[in-house]
């Protein structure tokens, strides 16, 4: 658009100035082309008015409406010259339309003008006026204005209306140059290039008709001459004046980020100066008419005493105006003077070279120095080294950044203070002259307290060690970073042996005491550059980084070596509250494999841990790829358990207890089989340890939790797991099953008693209420005799009183209670001791060694006689071979269960074995070589046999 609009004003003056080839031409230009422009200007201006919603929209209506009237004279004009081909007469329409361009151009430069706030503002407003319209009106005057004054006073036919008319142009061009000049320094900020550019229009069409008022060009004027290039190219001008400037800065951001934002002196200076360079051209047109000797007139004189006037009441003004901002500034000075000094914070003021220029008096007591000797310091020279380069950067890019995006930035550093400590200092800066204004404060204590939260947001509490997080991050830094390609890297995952036990001996206070000496023991015994840390409970964990070795072999003899030493180390005795404790340690290894995750690298460790632990304790575990194929193995069995009872997977067999004496089937054992969908029937021991499987890891892993050292439980620790719940289901249908088809049983004649094994834990559970037993047996119509529970005391933290009272009220109901895995385990004498029991179960393991060890074998006869002496039925459990049930016979055992006889059996196999209601007896049928058991084959108990046979207390 700006080249369009200059190669077409430029068009029309060259056209112009070579008279456009011909009269008529010149003519038609002068006056239509004039016309056509203004036409064009005030459509512009109406357009761009009814476009916006501003304050702006009365001044261009106003710009519009002077246009057009310019367009109607100069069309006026074409009229008489083109058309009629007659000289335009003097008055005309024309002339009353030119006059009329003036006065709404003038009202729009007001409506754009900056309103002054006060009434002063608008006297000085006015008075400015005056003086820029009094200083031209008077030196016009001395030139040309007094001419066609007198014209006017010489009496001629037509003289007063010409005379008239051409002191109205210059006048009313007077009033709007002298709007033009004042409210150039008054211009309102928005769309200030429109406001420029229609200022510059106007400027050029008033010089245009200056020159066109003047004695020497208007006796000779003609249309289409080279003046009317000045008429034409104001008009295009303001026609372009508000859509070129839209276009220019369409962003108003980006138009004020463009501004510079200080103004040059001598350009701010000029509206001050304004009023006295109009004084100054007032005074030039009086000395112009005293030293050309001529007369000075009156119109000259008065005009120049009310400039003065007008000059002296305005500096009046401004004087007053002085004073009231001074006193205002003094005011606000102190104001200021009064938060800076009073302020904690530190508020400095820096040159652009860093020295600073001010600092608060804050700085004695926030840096511990005075403000006086910290002046004139370079601030660089106080700030820390480490943090300077980062400091440096941020206040570079900070002042390369537009002030409008970015008007202050924050920076955190160490600061120098009076005693040479480093103080954390934390800036708030902005920008001042070129340099910095910095608000500083000591944030020290902060800093120091995030420092300590994140500390103890990555280490243990009790041991201070890294906890799991910042291990975990640790072993991903060590596997990402510059030692990405270092295999030899290996995690050792370490877990207290025995740490349960010390917790229930000698309390949870020595628990913590024994996992704080451990951890000294293991931060000791570890590298500088490497990690020990605690991940929970009694486990530990342990970062060997790699060496860059590629040999593996050598590296993972190494890396055992030092697991091994770890493992001694932390196996020593330990000192705690007076006495001697002793722990070991089981610990799992595994290496950073190529491509290895490091949740997959510490998983691997862990899995090492547990089969460490699963191997025998005390002892080290190297990770191999199939102990991952083996969990995943379990955790789908696992998953598979979940829904096998909902689907009928488990079927109930049952396997017949023997009498060793006469063969003949006393009871019959039920036991739970599962038949997955590939058809493997697995058995209790396998499908139980599956069912087990998450929950003892779970259980293992929760070692130790509790208290403020996580030292108040142990690795025998028993949360609630899913799987737990599983588990207990599994037992709920097989005793509901067994009790279900012994009644069937026993209505078709076949009395024999069942046996369902139960743990003390099981039969003390809360969720199984305490008449759920009783309740099945009276559902059923099972006799008194016909169940018998098998019941496993493994766990010592067992309740015996509760469990003595359970066990009790079942005998009542002619439940018959077998003590289970007799020889074994922890608590096989004191439950003897203290719970009603009816029968004993001997552990298949003294069985299975019952004819080749003779230690055993005298073991297995001496429980045998306690059994015999106390009245009491004894059951060998995993009687597989002959010789083993001629041996038991000879000790006294009375009723055996294994393969030597029958293996479990489906329904329909168990009925036509009791059919047949005997097994062949390897030797023959024998009495038992001690009395006390019943020689056939009934398991008959003697009531009150536990009680009648005092036991001394053991």
């Amino acid at each position: 658009m700006q080249l369009l609009l200059a190669v077409v004003s430029s068009g029309y003056a060259v056209g112009a100035a070579l008279g456009w080839g011909s009269e008529e031409l010149a003519e038609i230009m002068g006056d239509f082309g004039l016309s056509a422009a203004g036409l064009l200007a005030a459509v512009s201006c109406f357009t761009y008015a009814r476009a916006i919603d501003s304050r702006e929209r009365p001044a261009w209506l106003l710009f519009a409406f002077s246009s057009l009237m310019g367009s109607f004279g100069n069309a006026v004009w074409g009229w008489y010259e083109v058309v009629l081909g007659e000289a335009v007469p003097k008055p005309s329409l024309a002339d009353f339309a030119f006059l009329c361009f003036a006065p709404p151009a003038i009202v729009g430069l007001l409506v754009l003008a900056k309103r002054p706030v006060t009434r002063a503002g608008w006297v000085c407003l006015g008075l400015d006026s005056w003086l820029i319209g009094g200083s031209l009106l008077t030196l016009s005057w001395s030139l040309a204005l007094a001419h066609a004054a007198r014209t006017a006073q010489s009496g001629a036919p037509g003289s007063v209306p010409r005379a008239a008319l051409s002191l109205a142009y210059p006048l009313l061009d007077i009033a709007l140059v002298s709007m033009v000049l004042v409210l150039h320094f008054r211009r309102s900020e928005t769309n200030r290039s429109a406001v420029n550019t229609a200022i510059a229009a106007l400027a050029l069409t008033v010089l245009s008709d200056a020159l066109f008022t003047s004695p020497l060009l208007s006796a000779e004027y003609q249309s289409g001459q080279l003046l009317d290039a000045g008429w034409f190219a104001g008009s295009l001008l303001l026609a372009y004046a508000p859509w070129g400037a839209r276009r220019l800065h369409p962003d108003p951001v980006a138009h004020a980020r463009a501004e510079r934002p200080h103004s040059r002196p001598i350009t701010g200076s000029l509206p001050a100066l304004t009023p006295y360079l109009a004084a100054a051209v007032c005074t030039l047109g009086i000395l112009y008419n005293v030293v050309d000797g001529r007369k000075v007139d009156r119109v000259v004189v008065f005009t120049g005493c009310t400039v003065v006037l007008a000059l002296v009441i305005r500096q009046g003004i401004m004087l007053l105006d002085n004073i009231a901002l001074t006193q205002e500034l003094a005011q606000k000075e102190n104001h200021f003077r009064s938060l800076v000094q009073g302020s904690s914070d530190v508020i400095m003021i820096a040159a652009p070279t860093g020295t600073l220029r001010y600092v608060s008096p804050a700085a004695a007591g926030v840096y511990g120095r005075e403000a006086e000797e910290l002046v004139g310091t370079e601030l660089a020279t106080l700030i820390h080294p480490e943090d300077l380069g980062r400091v440096v950067h941020e206040v570079r890019r900070f002042l390369a950044a537009p002030p409008a995006e970015e008007p202050t930035t924050r920076i955190e550093c160490r600061f120098r203070s009076g005693g040479g400590e480093w103080l954390n200092v934390e800036s708030t800066v902005n920008r001042h002259q070129g340099g910095l204004i910095l608000n500083s404060r000591d944030v020290t204590e902060r800093v120091r307290l995030q420092a300590q939260l994140q500390h103890s947001a990555e280490h243990d509490p009790l041991t201070d060690l890294p906890n799991r997080a910042l291990f975990t991050r640790r072993v991903r830094q060590a596997l990402t970073g510059r030692r990405a390609g270092d295999h030899s890297t290996a995690v050792l995952f370490i877990d207290l042996d025995g740490f349960k036990a010390v917790n229930d001996t000698i309390g949870h206070q020595a628990g913590d005491e024994l996992l704080i000496e451990a951890a000294r023991r293991l931060q000791d015994s570890v590298r500088a550059g490497d990690t020990a840390a605690r991940l929970g409970g009694d486990e530990f964990a342990a970062l060997i980084l790699g060496d860059g070795s590629r040999d593996r072999s050598a590296r993972e003899y190494q890396v055992h070596e030092i697991a091994d030493r770890l493992r001694t180390t932390l196996s020593q005795p330990y000192r705690i509250a007076g006495s001697e404790v002793r722990v070991a340690a089981s610990i799992g290894v595994a290496f950073a494999d190529p491509g290895i995750t490091p949740s997959d690298l510490m998983r691997n460790a862990d899995l090492a841990m547990y089969r460490a632990k699963a191997g025998g304790k005390d002892r080290v575990e190297m990770y191999a790829p199939q102990m991952q194929a083996e969990v995943v193995r379990k955790a789908e069995l696992a998953g598979r358990l979940r829904t096998a009872l909902h689907d009928g997977e488990f079927a109930l067999l049952h396997q017949p207890v023997v009498s060793l004496a006469s063969g003949e089937i006393s009871a019959v054992v039920a036991q739970a089989r599962w038949r997955s969908a590939q058809g493997i029937l697995f058995t209790p021991a396998e499908f139980l340890r599956v069912a087990m499987y998450s929950e003892r890891g779970a259980s293992e892993r929760g070692a130790g939790e509790g208290g403020a050292g996580d030292g108040r439980a142990g690795e025998g620790a028993h949360p609630a797991v899913p799987d737990a719940s599983r588990t207990a289901e599994l037992g709920r249908w097989l005793l509901e099953q067994a009790v279900g088809q012994a009644a069937e049983r026993h209505r078709a004649g076949h009395s024999v008693p069942v046996a369902v094994r139960m743990t003390a834990q099981r039969l003390l559970d809360r969720s199984m209420p305490l008449g759920s037993v009783e309740a099945l047996l009276t559902r059923n119509g099972l006799p008194s005799g016909a169940l018998v529970l098998e019941l496993a005391v493994s766990d010592p933290r067992v309740p015996f009183d509760d469990l003595e009272r359970r066990l009790a009220a079942l005998r009542r109901l002619g439940v018959l209670i077998a003590l289970d895995g007799f020889g074994s385990g922890y608590a096989a004498i004191s439950a003897l001791r203290r719970l009603p029991v009816d029968m004993l179960k001997l552990d298949r393991g003294l069985v299975e060694g019952v004819v080749e060890s003779p230690r055993l074998h005298k073991i297995t006869a001496g429980l045998l006689r306690i059994a015999n002496d106390l009245g009491m039925q004894s059951v060998a459990e995993g009687v597989d071979l002959p010789e083993q049930v001629m041996a038991l016979r000879a000790m006294g055992c009375t009723h055996g269960q294994g393969m030597a006889f029958s293996g479990p059996l489906d329904e329909y196999r168990l009925r036509r074995a009791l059919v047949r209601g005997t097994f062949p007896v390897p030797g023959g049928a024998a009495q038992p070589a001690l009395a006390g058991g019943s020689p056939g084959g009934s398991m008959a108990i003697r009531r009150g046999s536990h009680n009648e046979t005092p036991v001394p207390p053991t």
